[in-house]
Parts: structure tokens; sequence; C-alpha cells
């Protein structure tokens, strides 16, 4: 009974066309899926990931059209990172969606990756992360987050040259998005805010048995410690990251609105061990809700310590099922339980427009 890495993260979005057209059209990922919210079918749940619909790529919105902004802060998530291959990569990214009129911040050394940051269009903040070099920088494979890392003063300083950051870029436009920057290894990690690390610490790596592959200082915050929990040695895709924000005196709750994380999901191999799973969670303690059918994984739902909703999700049976490989995310799919509702719930949805990669200098 494991936990295999995570499977999708799901966000609240305010216009769903137009966030199609940023995760399409901006970063080139594929729409996976085009569905409603099952507790909600009014609305759409729409999925984009990777030209495969694979686990750990899928990145999903509950479309709340009349939503207030959300906001992080403790019991939410702070921001995700999806993984590009390599610097080269990462400064592409930089200079096309600089020319795209999309403010990329960065690059900045985390020492274990390099990074950039934007937001959507409304307001989630995306990294897209290097692959490596890894946990091993600082610590051997066998002994990774046993020990607190400080982190190198050299590269804080250069963190905070904002001059030197902002030259750093591709020095030719990117038209297009070139193979080596194709965000085709899925979610990088997911970093969310705690009020206690050690509650933390708890329960990814007690309860639900996670490895804690390090412990250092949040770059930018250093009063903040920052720690990670993954599988093995902690590769990308595996990954949870928590702030922990419990000793600043003026620290926020999270308020759930467009622009925030509703819940993140862990993967797990089957209803069997999602039982199991069940069984383990309400045993520790933690609020843990019935096996769902979500068609395309089954869903057990509980809460971190600081009430983030977290999922554990199986792998399958896939997006495809009910569409096949080629035709994915061109229609609305809905669940059998929904057909007979149709044409109501259709009437209460506007009609996506799939685009293609945008092209940078040409009219959108």
């Amino acid at each position: 009974m494991n936990i295999l890495g995570l499977h999708h993260i799901t966000l609240v979005s305010s216009d769903a066309q137009r966030t199609t057209n940023f995760y399409v059209g901006m970063l080139g990922l594929r729409m996976i899926k085009q569905t409603v919210n099952f507790d909600d079918p009014g609305s759409y749940h729409i999925y984009f990931g990777d030209d495969n619909g694979t686990p750990g790529s899928a990145i999903t919105f509950f479309e709340w059209r009349n939503a207030p902004k959300g906001r992080d802060g403790i019991g939410g998530t702070h921001h995700f990172a999806l993984t590009v291959a390599d610097e080269v990569g990462l400064l592409k990214w930089k200079r096309r969606l600089n020319d795209l009129g999309i403010k990329a911040d960065g690059p900045y050394d985390r020492h274990y990756f390099k990074s950039i940051y934007f937001r959507d269009p409304d307001g989630v903040l995306v990294e897209i992360a290097t692959s490596g070099p890894g946990w091993t920088v600082d610590e051997a494979a066998d002994a990774l987050g046993l020990v607190h890392q400080i982190p190198p003063a050299q590269m804080l300083r250069a963190n905070r040259d904002a001059e030197a950051i902002a030259r750093t870029t591709w020095a030719e436009p990117v038209p297009t998005i070139t193979a080596d920057m194709k965000l085709a290894f899925g979610i990088h990690h997911i970093t969310a805010i705690s009020s206690d690390i050690g509650r933390t610490h708890d329960f990814f790596g007690n309860v639900l048995g996670m490895r804690r592959v390090k412990m250092t200082d949040n770059f930018d915050m250093p009063d903040s410690a920052h720690w990670y929990w993954g599988i093995g040695e902690g590769k990308p895709g595996t990954l949870i990251t928590y702030f922990d924000w419990g000793n600043f005196p003026n620290a926020r709750r999270a308020q759930i609105g467009a622009g925030l994380t509703h819940h993140f999901a862990l993967a797990v191999q089957d209803e069997a061990e999602q039982a199991q799973w069940r069984t383990r969670l309400s045993d520790a303690g933690y609020r843990v809700s019935p096996i769902m059918n979500r068609m395309y994984f089954r869903s057990i739902y509980t809460n971190d310590p600081d009430g983030h909703i977290v999922e554990l999700a199986t792998m399958g049976p896939g997006f495809s099922w009910d569409e096949g490989d080629e035709s994915m995310g061109t229609a609305l799919m809905l669940p059998p339980w929904l057909e007979q509702h149709r044409a109501l719930i259709a009437q209460n949805l506007r009609p996506l427009t799939i685009p293609q990669p945008y092209v940078v200098g040409e009219d959108r």
C-alpha cells in the first residue's frame, strides 16, 4: 500500500474559455477532458495535461463564473510547478511568455532546480522548474531529509540581484514551442502552506508514508521552513512541499475562490488499496470520504492538518475510456447518471473553443 506520486491538482477558474486559451494556447498543454463538476453539474470541470492524460500531468479547473478572487494562506496552496528538462528550455519559456505579454520572473536558483514564475489569468502562481540537479547536491541519497539544509549564501545573494535576473533570458524570439520546451513531464511539485510543519510531517510522512526528501528554508522568506515529501529519491512528479507560516503572527487563512487551488490529489494503485487507505486515515483520526466514482478514477477525500483538501485517486481507468485517445477533450462528456440531463446541462455551459498553441507575433 503506497502513494505512487502526484495525480492531479484542481483549481478554480472564473472563465473556462480564458483558462483554456492560457493552458493550451500559451503553454501548449492538451485539453484532455471537458466534463462537469459531478457534485455541481451546472459548472464545467476541465482537464489539461500531457498528450496521453497521464496521472501526474493533469491540471484541472472548476469554472465558478461569479466566484470572488481567492487568496493563499494557511490551509491552502501557494503554487504548483510544471517540469521542463533543463535550463535551455526554461530560458526559452521565459522569452516566449514575455513576448506573449505574460510577465515571467526569474530564472531563480533553487539549488535543487532552477525555475521561473508567472500567473495565469485568474492569478494562479505557476512555476516552471527544471528536472535537476536534484536532492543529492547536498545530501547522500540514503540520507535525504534527515538534516536541515541551510541555503547557500551566495545563491541567496544571486537570487536578490534583480537586474542580473531580468537580463537572463533566451537571446532570440521563440515563436513556437520547441521540442526542448514541451511540458511533457507533468507536474514537478505542488507547494502548500502549513501552520505547523511537524504536524504536516506526521500526516505526509507517518500517515501517508511519503519520504521527506528535504528540510530547508523558503529561499525568499528565510524565516519560513520549507520541507519536501516525495517517493523514493523524490523525483519530479512525486513531490508535495510546504512552507511553514506558523511563526508569522499575521499569517492569514486561505480563502477559496478564483485563482486558488480547491484540492490536490495523490495517486494510489486501485480501489482495493484505496479502501485500505480509508481505514488507515480513519484510524489515524482524519475525516475521510466514501470512495467516489469520478469516472476516470476513483477518489477518497481527506484534509491535511490545516484543512487543505487532499484526494487519493486511483491510476485508472483513465481519461480515454469514454472517447478514445485521438478525440480526448474535444466534446462535452457526462457520466451515465447525468446523460438524461444533457440538454439542460449544456444550456448552462458556454461551448469551448480549443486553440492551437499560439505563435508569437500572430494575431489571436
